[in-house]
C-alpha cells in the first residue's frame, strides 16, 4: 500500500460535460500560474470539464510554502491513477505541462484512458539531448497530441522531427514558443495567440476522436 490520499481536485466548465480533460503541473510551478490557469479557463470554455490537481510534493509547497524537488517517479504514478480512478477512464483525456505531461504519457497505455494531450513534452533534460525520453512515445497505442514550442530548448522542431515517434502521436507546433509557448522578445506572436492556436488544437484532437463533436 502505497499510503496516498486522492488529491484535491480544481475543477473548470461544466459538472455534465461529456469529456473531462486532466491536467498535470510542471516540475516548479502549481496547478494555479498563468499557464495552467489559461488552459483550464480556456478549455472550460470549450465545453470541457477540466480538472487540476498537484503532486503531493507541490502540495506540502503550499501548506509548508518549503520547496522541495518532485517526488519519485512512483509517487507521481500513483497520484495519476488516483486521479483516474476518482474520475474514470471513459473520455477522459489526460495530459499537463512538461513533467505532469510525461507522467500522463507514461501511465496513459496502462489506465486505457481515452487521449493524451502534453503541453510542452521535455524530451530530453535542457542541454542534453542525448539524454532522450522517447522510448514509450515510440509504441504508445493511446491517441497523443503534443504541443511543442518551435524553439523549445526541452526538444526543437529541428530535433524531434527526427525521432521515431509511434503514428498515434501529433506534435503540432506553436511558432517561435519556448518551453511555456512564450514568443521571443522580438517576435511579431504573443504568448496568447499561442495559448489559442493550442486550445484550438485541443478541441480539434478531441472532436476526432469523439467522432460526433462538432467544432466551430
Amino acid at each position: 500500500m502505497s499510503g496516498q490520499t486522492t488529491p484535491v481536485l480544481l475543477k473548470n466548465g461544466p459538472k455534465k460535460a461529456k469529456w473531462t480533460i486532466a491536467l498535470a503541473h510542471g516540475a516548479g510551478a502549481s496547478m494555479s500560474n498563468r499557464f495552467m490557469d489559461s488552459f483550464a479557463e480556456g478549455l472550460a470554455d470549450k465545453g470541457f470539464q477540466v480538472v487540476r490537481f498537484e503532486f503531493p510534493y507541490m502540495a506540502e509547497r503550499g501548506r509548508t510554502g518549503r520547496k522541495r524537488p518532485p517526488d519519485r517517479e512512483a509517487v507521481l504514478r500513483e497520484t495519476w491513477k488516483l486521479v483516474i480512478e476518482s474520475l474514470g477512464n471513459e473520455r477522459l483525456i489526460i495530459g499537463g505541462k512538461s513533467m505532469g505531461g510525461r507522467i500522463a504519457s507514461l501511465v496513459a497505455d496502462e489506465f486505457q484512458v481515452a487521449g493524451l494531450v502534453c503541453l510542452g513534452y521535455p524530451f530530453h533534460p535542457s542541454g542534453k539531448p542525448d539524454k532522450l525520453r522517447i522510448e514509450h512515445l515510440q509504441d504508445i497505442q493511446t491517441p497523443t497530441l503534443i504541443l511543442q514550442g518551435t524553439r523549445d530548448k526541452f526538444g526543437d522542431k529541428t530535433e524531434v522531427d527526427g525521432y521515431a515517434l509511434a503514428d498515434t502521436v501529433r506534435t503540432h507546433w506553436l511558432p517561435d514558443g519556448d518551453h511555456s509557448f512564450q514568443p521571443g522578445k522580438n517576435s511579431d506572436r504573443t504568448v496568447e495567440q499561442n495559448y489559442k492556436n493550442a486550445i484550438r488544437q485541443i478541441v480539434r484532437f478531441i472532436a476526432e476522436i469523439d467522432g460526433d463533436m462538432q467544432v466551430e
